[in-house]
């Protein structure tokens, strides 16, 4: 099983993904999207590494 910490960060990744790709659809200005579509790939990508180490943590404990 994951770290309680690992599953905390993938869920607040996982928020910030959904809230930033809700300010892009709603922003005004092209730059506000762009910036927007930033953040939520950036959150995307921090959640996708917080997946890696959960499953390596799956791993780990299935081994020991």
């Amino acid at each position: 099983m994951p770290d309680p910490e690992t599953e905390e960060l993938r869920l607040e990744q996982l928020q910030r993904e959904r809230a930033e790709r809700a300010r892009a659809r709603d922003a005004a200005e092209p730059a506000e999207e762009h910036a927007a579509d930033r953040r939520a790939e950036r959150a995307a990508y921090l959640k996708e590494k917080l997946d890696e180490r959960a499953d390596s943590e799956e791993r780990v404990d299935r081994e020991t």
